[in-house]
């Protein structure tokens, strides 16, 4: 049989998040490797957590734990190994000092303390779709650390702000696995593939479309939203948008960030300081987003200008294609 040069067979393999990382190293002359190393381990963490997904209704690793984690959530089982498999990956590279977990209440130290780096992490977004199949996520933020270099890190180094990020991102487990990060540059996609254990890059420079005719939200909510936000999306339904919404954050945003669209998770009467989380949440969505040419707000400021103020700190979230967030603001007081 003869292979032509666009047979399958011999169409090149593709850049490897490895290769890629270490090119871009080697653009900034200052660069030590050290955060690159960081990056290596949140994506041998997300090859663990890969395996893990994709046979959780093989050895019983849906279901619920029983308990409810410091948010008030009940805990799934894979909660809790994701964040094990992330702490530990973490721990073992050596290059990050401290982590901050959705799922424990302190800082987790993790020894290292010559360390330059913190890490802020959910380990397993969108927990609760597990047992029905749909697509979860981890969520990251990393930041240098402020605090002197053989130290023990402090809650300072997690308070300093989003726009002082040095790298953040996200792993999406869907009908693919797909990482995408930003060093503050541009936003690229890797997706995995399992038959080489690598991740490969399949999204280069991302540039989200600046207008969309997609909204998600929880729709459940309507009533108790303000009514700004239930302005814009009567305006939504009368221009025959697409609603979608997954109930996963990270499969929200995806969406949105490749084919246009907004993300909305406003203040409720329930929760009337937003419910997501500041720092391992939003903060890292909005960092990528605005590499893509996305917006990010919390309804009053941008999401990157919010000051936090504690580690599990909430705010409402409106974030996704500018021209869409821009209108939703107008109706915004």
């Amino acid at each position: 049989m003869e292979i032509t040069a666009s047979h399958p067979l011999a169409l090149p393999v593709g850049v490897t998040l490895d290769r890629y990382i270490m090119h871009r190293q080697t653009a900034f002359p200052y660069a030590t490797g050290e955060l690159s190393q960081l990056l290596r381990d949140i994506a041998l963490a997300g090859k663990i957590i890969h395996r893990e997904v994709n046979r959780a209704g093989l050895i019983d690793l849906t279901g619920g734990m029983g308990v409810q984690n410091v948010q008030g959530e009940s805990q799934q089982k894979l909660d809790m190994i994701a964040n094990i498999r992330f702490s530990r990956a973490l721990k073992n590279g050596g290059e990050a000092c401290a982590i901050i977990s959705e799922e424990d209440e302190d800082i987790i130290f993790t020894g290292n303390n010559n360390g330059k780096y913190v890490v802020a992490i959910d380990p397993l977004d969108g927990s609760s779709n597990i047992d029905v199949n749909v697509s979860i996520g981890t969520i990251f933020s990393i930041y240098r650390r402020v605090t002197a270099i053989g130290t023990e890190p402090s809650l300072a180094d997690f308070l300093q702000g989003g726009r002082r990020q040095v790298a953040a991102g996200y792993i999406l487990y869907g009908s693919s696995t797909i990482m995408v990060y930003t060093t503050g540059h541009s936003a690229n996609g890797f997706t995995y593939d399992a038959s080489l254990g690598e991740f490969i890059l399949s999204h280069p420079d991302i540039h989200s479309p600046a207008d969309g005719q997609t909204y998600s939200c929880n729709d459940g909510n309507l009533d108790s939203y303000e009514a700004g936000v239930r302005e814009y999306l009567t305006i939504c339904r009368q221009k025959e948008y697409t609603a979608r919404y997954i109930g996963s954050l990270v499969a929200d945003f995806h969406r949105n960030l490749l084919k246009g669209g907004i993300y909305l998770y406003p203040p409720t009467k329930k929760s009337p300081t937003g419910k997501l989380r500041l720092l391992y949440e939003a903060f890292p969505l909005a960092f990528l987003a605005e590499k893509a040419g996305c917006l990010a707000t919390s309804g009053h400021q941008a999401i990157l200008d919010i000051k936090p103020t504690s580690l599990h700190q909430r705010t409402p979230l409106f974030i996704g294609a500018p021209v869409m967030v821009e209108n939703l603001m107008g109706h915004l007081g």
